[in-house]
């Protein structure tokens, strides 16, 4: 599904910022986002996974690789490797070249630290939400399903269903784990 308010809005910061970040849930569409701008520049493209790990190998040294390039350069998951926040403060104030910089990560306080310690002044947040009314015309998918995209644009009920019953499970797991390993064994030091 075409969302061209983001696609618009990410086109409108970049002219104005070297970096544009795309903040969001996990599953909220930003890496589809991210393709779908990429798809429509001029010029070369290059895109960086931080979940694979010939990506990784390729930023272990960031001034090297990215001095090569020119161009848009997208960065996902940047959250999973914050030293290359500074790096690219170096980079874009070097601007020796014609780069441009697409990043993607979870909103955290974290990522949200990490950059704006670097990139102050050069770097602009766009939150990617779910679907709603204005992207679907349409309120009772919307409605049943939600606005998550593999939920919203499943083959079926069933099928969205499952999908946010397994979404729902993860953070629920995510809590417990928490709870074991921080805050029960806090419990059994003060009452313990």
């Amino acid at each position: 599904m075409k969302r061209p308010y983001y696609i618009n809005k990410i086109a409108s910061l970049s002219q104005q910022f070297p970096v544009v970040c795309l903040l969001g849930a996990r599953q909220v569409g930003k890496t589809t986002l991210a393709k779908q701008f990429a798809a429509k520049q001029q010029g070369a493209v290059h895109l960086f996974d931080l979940e694979r790990d010939q990506d990784i190998a390729l930023l272990e040294n960031p001034h090297l690789t990215f001095n090569q390039l020119e161009g848009l350069i997208v960065i996902d998951e940047i959250q999973r490797r914050p030293h290359l926040f500074p790096a690219l403060r170096v980079l874009v104030d070097s601007s020796q070249k014609n780069q441009r910089w697409l990043v993607l990560g979870s909103a955290s306080r974290e990522l949200l630290y990490q950059s704006s310690e670097s990139l102050a002044g050069r770097i602009a947040y766009l939150e990617i939400q779910p679907f709603d009314y204005h992207e679907t015309h349409e309120s009772e998918n919307l409605w049943v399903r939600g606005g998550y995209p593999s939920s919203y644009l499943a083959k079926s009920d069933e099928n969205s269903f499952e999908w946010r019953r397994q979404y729902i499970k993860h953070f629920l797991n995510k809590i417990f784990q928490i709870w074991v390993f921080v805050f029960l064994p806090l419990i059994y030091d003060v009452f313990g």
